[in-house]
Formats: C-alpha cells, sequence, structure tokens
C-alpha cells in the first residue's frame, strides 16, 4: 500500500507505536482511535467536551486528506473514561454529524493512553458516489 493511501497527524504515538491515522483501501477509509492531540504533541487542556471536539477535527482531517469529506462518515466509536462526560461528547458529535447521522458508539473504559484523556475516538468513511 502506498504512502498516499495512509495520512498522520503528527501524534508522538504514530510513530512510537507504529500506525497510520488513517487508512484508504478503495473507498473505505479507516480512522484509527484518535485522541486529543495538539500539534505540539501535549494533550489538548479542558474538559470531555475540547478533547472531543479536537478528536473530532484530527478524524476529519484525516478523512479529508485521503480524499473523503466529513459527509462520508458512517461509523464512529468514543471512548470515555467517565460516564458523567456522555452528554458533553454527545453534543459536539451532534454538531459535526448531525446532518449526516453516522452509526455510533459510545463506551465506557477505565484509560487511555494518557491520564488525562477524556476521550478517544474511531470512525469510519465510505467515499460513496
Amino acid at each position: 500500500m502506498s504512502a498516499s493511501r495512509r495520512a498522520f497527524t503528527g501524534s508522538p504515538y504514530e510513530t512510537k507505536f507504529g500506525f497510520a491515522r488513517a487508512v484508504r483501501e478503495g473507498d473505505r477509509i479507516i480512522v484509527a482511535g484518535s485522541g486529543p492531540v495538539e500539534d505540539d504533541g501535549s494533550s489538548t487542556p479542558g474538559g470531555a467536551s475540547a478533547q472531543a471536539e479536537r478528536c473530532f477535527t484530527l478524524i476529519v482531517k484525516a478523512v479529508e486528506e485521503l480524499g473523503g469529506t466529513q459527509s462520508d462518515i458512517v461509523r464512529t466509536r468514543m471512548f470515555l473514561t467517565d460516564f458523567d462526560d456522555q452528554e458533553a461528547v454527545g453534543k459536539i458529535h451532534a454538531r459535526f454529524f448531525g446532518d449526516v447521522k453516522p452509526a455510533a458508539t459510545m463506551v465506557g473504559c477505565a484509560w487511555l493512553c494518557r491520564k488525562e484523556w477524556k476521550v478517544e475516538i474511531e470512525a469510519e468513511a465510505i467515499v460513496g458516489d
């Protein structure tokens, strides 16, 4: 698979753990779990809402880099470390995808790659007609 079929955001984990942010195969784009990482490698400050905003921004950027659009996203998976953050994250999801309405899952988990992370999100897109 050529490098042009992979997208990278510069997260330190992409190099450290050996993965691409997203991979395109045919009309399908699969976006890896995207944590709230800023361009300088630091974590996005603030609560779950700000962190979800950053995660979705990184996801959309990766999909676009591989020839898709935000409206091509058909699946999201949101991992939260605190039950009480579901409303905040859900509101950000609705702002990004309210018109698209992808299949979505929101689950609780014990921890993410960094202790300060409250959310990590995966996505899939199908680049259609």
